[in-house]
């Protein structure tokens, strides 16, 4: 695999440079650039992701010093920091963005029969939410969100078998999260587990129940209802109601004219209900708990991404350069999900790609980071301190 190249060179080679080429093409990402590429913007942003630099001087100054490895790992010499701003000001971040899909549909596939998904069942599991991004509003004025806050929010659907997301969309702060039901692809016989945060009767039925997909969600505690009949319970798994329900709001009836369901699960270790309402009649009750209990994947991956865009990581102030970013680094997270698959690595995502943060320059096959002695070798001995935190 290595033949002399370095283990940052390895992992780009589990991406697709045909489909990049292609991406880059359809917006003339390279039209008449002389200095740096999109090729080379991507691999030092992917750099810049892995080791954690914190500024475009922090990144200028860590290739200098790396610069008689920069050939074997993809880079011609160092890029200078006012070269690698105009290229993050200016790039369109749709070439990224687009790389990404192309990524996300290579990724799928191998986290098919993903034995981190506990639950015995055939259909496709969705877990929805979204992630808030905080920034100052004097640096970054377009990303409106409060009077004197500035964010941008980062929307997700995340395929719960193997953590991959499949549709993300990067909005200003003040946009609602439930609107993005109006624009995520909803796929018949799937469910999606979402927050209370979504609950918009309306769409929750033109969007979802009309298409023949299920979710499930927290009911809201002043929910007017009426129960239209009662099923048995297990209340040693922790289930206490297990109820068909008709919704009785003069609004709520008219947008949701269907029967829905409510689940209330006792957590044992700290006795908290919850009151989980579903569109699905089927599975059993416990089934549905532990469904939601499965949400916390989308958590690990925000605090993934949010561990690489803290505000003082951010290499430029305008929405281009933002979006450019923080594209760039979910394709990182996903050419680090395929590889460790293809490698039949056994070790977590978080280990594979901290041990690459260490190894970037090193000339070793990547599988051979992870054989006993050598490993933790180089986990040691490394300068480059890593980034990636689930």
């Amino acid at each position: 695999m290595h033949s002399g190249k370095t283990v940052f060179a390895q992992l780009m080679m589990f991406g697709s440079e045909y489909y990049f080429n292609k991406c880059v093409d359809r917006y003339r990402g390279n039209h008449r650039v002389r200095k740096l590429s999109c090729r080379e913007q991507f691999l030092t942003m992917s750099f810049a992701q892995l080791t954690s630099r914190e500024s475009l001087r922090d990144i200028e100054n860590c290739l200098v010093a790396f610069s008689d490895k920069l050939y074997h790992s993809g880079l011609n010499k160092p890029i200078p920091r006012s070269t690698l701003a105009d290229a993050n000001e200016n790039r369109d971040w749709r070439i990224y963005a687009d790389y990404a899909q192309c990524l996300i549909r290579k990724a799928r596939p191998l986290y098919f029969d993903d034995p981190e998904f506990r639950l015995d069942m055939d259909n496709m599991v969705y877990a929805l939410d979204s992630t808030t991004i905080v920034l100052c509003l004097s640096m970054f004025p377009w990303a409106k969100f409060r009077k004197a806050k500035g964010a941008v929010k980062m929307h997700t659907l995340l395929d719960l078998r193997g953590s991959i997301p499949i549709y993300i969309d990067i909005t200003t702060g003040s946009v609602h999260d439930v609107n993005i039901l109006d624009t995520m692809p909803i796929e018949p016989g799937s469910y999606y587990i979402m927050d209370k945060g979504y609950t918009d009767f309306n769409r929750l039925y033109q969007k979802i129940t009309t298409q023949n997909a299920f979710f499930v969600t927290r009911a809201k505690d002043n929910l007017r209802h009426t129960v239209v009949e009662n099923f048995e319970v297990d209340k040693n798994a922790g289930i206490l109601e297990d109820k068909l329900i008709s919704l009785d709001g003069f609004y709520t009836s008219k947008k949701y004219p269907q029967m829905l369901r409510i689940v209330t699960y006792e957590d044992f270790s700290d006795g908290t209900l919850y009151h989980f309402m579903t569109n699905d009649f089927t599975l059993e009750a416990i089934t549905i708990a532990e469904l939601y209990r499965d949400r916390w994947k989308i958590e690990l991956f925000f605090k993934w991404i949010k561990g690489h865009l803290k505000i003082k990581a951010f290499y430029g102030t305008s929405e281009n350069a933002v979006k450019c970013q923080i594209w760039i680094a979910i394709c990182t997270y996903l050419i680090a999900a395929i590889a460790k698959k293809k490698l039949e690595l056994q070790v977590s995502l978080y280990t594979f790609t901290q041990t690459l943060g260490l190894t970037l320059f090193e000339k070793t096959n990547i599988k051979e980071l992870f054989c006993g002695k050598k490993y933790i070798n180089n986990l040691s001995n490394n300068p480059i301190l890593p980034l990636w935190e689930i």
